[in-house]
């Protein structure tokens, strides 16, 4: 697993509140170490590239309930030190739980051959600053086979409104259609809900068996 933060150590509990131009600005990151290269040219190109994203925490690897909870810390800690609103703070972790809880219940596995790296169940995970909050970036391998049902239950999900989408959970909660993967949609219908965002979505086909599929969330005070 690679997992790499920004870690800038702002006072804590500080009344100051921290205007968007600062919280842009605040960039100290620290690595822990990835395989990337044998050079410092390669570890400065991506220290410099997670800095222009204002990379706050991301990571490579298998999905476990022990990273989920880790990550959720660090997060919840990071949102207190930028001294964030309590609404988006919130929104942000509601968001970050169903995002996780995506990569955990619904990875398949994929040959070593497909994931390059010997891994089974690989995912991607990163989350950073934007302008406006927060931008939630996940990506995981998942069988082809499932790739219409999954992609027809996001665009049934974009396609509705507020009032629609309580509906439609209440409908998935109470149905017999919930997977043994856990969910039937629920997590994306949630992220619809708590956002107010259409779901920014992609499959890669790697070949006929597999997919990659990439989901990207931005979380703000909005709604």
């Amino acid at each position: 697993m690679q997992l790499s933060s920004i870690n800038d150590k702002p006072a804590l509990g500080t009344s100051k509140k921290t205007n968007s131009k600062k919280r842009m600005n605040n960039s100290e990151i620290k690595l822990k170490p990835v395989e990337y290269g044998n050079t410092a040219m390669n570890i400065y190109d991506l220290y410099h590239r997670m800095e222009s994203n204002k990379v706050v925490l991301s990571f490579k690897g298998d999905v476990t309930s022990e990273l989920m909870s880790s990550i959720l810390q660090i997060i919840e800690q990071r949102m207190d030190s930028m001294n964030e609103t309590p609404k988006l703070k919130k929104k942000v972790y509601n968001v970050l739980v169903e995002c996780l809880q995506n990569l955990y219940h619904h990875i398949d596995q994929v040959p070593s051959e497909i994931s390059k790296n010997g891994l089974d169940r690989s995912a991607i995970f990163m989350i950073s600053l934007n302008n406006k909050g927060y931008s939630i970036t996940t990506g995981n391998y998942i069988q082809s086979n499932r790739k219409e049902s999954f992609k027809s239950r996001l665009e049934r999900i974009n396609s509705l409104d507020s009032t629609e989408l309580k509906e439609l959970y209440k409908e998935v909660l109470t149905s017999d259609g919930r997977s043994d993967k856990g969910g039937g949609g629920l997590g994306m219908i949630d992220i619809a809900r708590k956002t107010g965002k259409k779901l920014n979505y992609d499959f890669a086909q790697l070949n006929d068996e597999y997919s990659f599929f990439s989901l990207n969330i931005n979380v703000d005070d909005s709604k």
